[in-house]
């Protein structure tokens, strides 16, 4: 054999132990929000008795099924208030074990969450869990306990949400609260902190970062109250800030070639139904009684404040002095709803990327948007599902899904089909395309808040009932 041909045969296979690593690394919206790579063929109905490959119980929870290998993963909370992680044989769906998770103090969370509500990610040689009551936790594949590192429990009533993601041997976490929000990156390995990077400048929200490759860099995107942020994965180091978000950021970026695509919506943040606080001045003129220069909620005369009077008490003295007041009336003031499409700049990457378009009609709340075949897909609450041309960001289509209700489920896609999920567990099957139109629909008639997974031509439904696998 030739040097030029054995080099040659050396760079392929390199290449493909590389693509072969980056396959398995699998964690929440790994995809970055491309859909199905292999389309394979999809059912066009689940109602169909044949389509229902096999259907395990499983105690609630809201992450996402992690399909890894032969395996999935999940995270459980019972009634007992036990928190464990999970994993199942994906050919069958039959138990293979079920780890408790060593937390001595339950976190709080909103009674629509769960403390089991972070998806599982996994690099095809360990399983790495996040429990907001108790940090992180490290698995072999036989459910061996490899490392573990407290994090939790944050200030955040609401609970932990966003998952860690697994990327060139480390992993990845956001954890984004009322105070002390960080990002960190810890050796995939040992567990052991590379690095720590605060997030001085942002409150509560829930988004799981994405890595985005720019001129041969890797940049972690991490969306949070509203900006949208940069950081090297090497280093931590901040890079770039985005204005424009909402005040609390649930959802994460879609990404295609070099665009990537960010929708975030939370109440009180559209012009025409705004949050509003008054002036501290005014504020205390109005409701200190005392004269102490604090206001309490039982002196306080503003629904908007009483009613997230928790994260605006920052130092939790259940009183709000001119800090915390002001703080969150800049973040109320400041607060955007849209969909927009950025890009990066040519020139420097340290800037902040382009706007090329916003919209603002229709936005999500809590599902993350799906780019598929040249078109930009969302469904928010009431079941509005929108696509959206990528390139000018106009609506091709708005109308609604066959579930009513709350969608906390981002829309998956893959063989032509795009699959939404309401919270009570009605699937609507959609013919994708600009002019998309609904081919059937499936009543699971459970609670459903995961995201599906679809993999290798089959669908993975999580519900807080059961995992369900559909297929052709």
């Amino acid at each position: 054999m030739s040097l030029v041909l054995r080099r040659l045969t050396l760079a392929i296979v390199l290449s493909s132990a590389a693509l072969a690593q980056a396959e398995t690394n699998t964690y929440f919206r790994g995809d970055r929000g491309l859909a199905d790579r292999d389309e394979r063929s999809l059912p066009d109905d689940l109602s169909a008795k044949q389509t229902l490959l096999w259907r395990t119980t499983l105690a609630p929870g809201h992450s996402s099924p992690c399909v890894a290998g032969d395996a999935i993963y999940v995270t459980t909370f019972d009634e007992q208030k036990r928190l464990h992680t999970v994993a199942l044989d994906r050919a069958s769906g039959k138990l293979r074990w079920s780890q408790p998770c060593p937390a001595t103090r339950l976190e709080e969370f909103h009674p629509t969450g769960s403390p089991a509500a972070s998806t599982v990610a996994c690099d095809g040689t360990r399983v790495y869990a996040m429990f907001g009551s108790y940090g992180l936790i490290a698995y072999d594949l036989n459910g061996k306990v490899v490392w573990t590192k407290p994090l939790g429990p944050f200030q955040d009533e609401f609970g932990s949400g966003s998952s860690p993601i697994v990327v060139d041997g480390k992993i990845v976490l956001c954890e984004d609260h009322d105070k002390d929000s960080f990002l960190l990156c810890v050796d995939a390995a040992t567990g052991k902190t590379l690095w720590q990077t605060p997030r001085e400048d942002f409150t509560r929200s829930y988004a799981t970062p994405i890595v985005w490759e720019s001129a041969g860099r890797k940049l972690l995107i991490v969306p949070g109250a509203l900006q949208l942020a940069a950081y090297e994965l090497e280093t931590g180091k901040l890079q770039w800030k985005l204005s424009g978000l909402a005040r609390i950021v649930n959802t994460t970026p879609a990404v295609n070639g070099g665009v990537m695509y960010i929708a975030c919506w939370t109440p009180g943040g559209d012009t025409d139904a705004r949050i509003g606080m008054e002036p501290w001045d005014t504020a205390l003129r109005l409701w200190d009684k005392d004269g102490d220069k604090k206001l309490t909620r039982e002196e306080t005369d503003n629904k908007d404040v009483l009613d997230r009077f928790f994260r605006i008490d920052l130092d939790q003295n259940k009183s709000l002095d001119q800090y915390e007041w002001q703080k969150y009336a800049k973040v109320f003031e400041l607060a955007r709803n849209s969909v927009m499409a950025v890009r990066p700049r040519a020139i420097d990457q340290l800037e902040p990327p382009e706007v090329l378009w916003t919209f603002d009609k229709g936005v999500p709340y809590v599902a993350s948007p799906v780019f598929y075949r040249d078109v930009l897909y969302m469904v928010k609450d009431g079941g509005i599902l929108t696509s959206l041309d990528p390139a000018t960001g106009k609506p091709l289509k708005q109308a609604r899904a066959r579930g009513t209700g709350n969608y906390y489920a981002s829309p998956v896609a893959g063989d032509g089909k795009l699959y939404v999920i309401s919270e009570r567990g009605v699937i609507s099957v959609v013919q994708a395309g600009g002019d998309w139109s609904i081919l059937s629909s499936h009543d699971l008639a459970e609670r459903t808040v995961a995201t599906p997974v679809i993999a290798e031509g089959k669908i993975y439904v999580r519900t807080e009932a059961a995992l369900y696998c559909f297929g052709r």
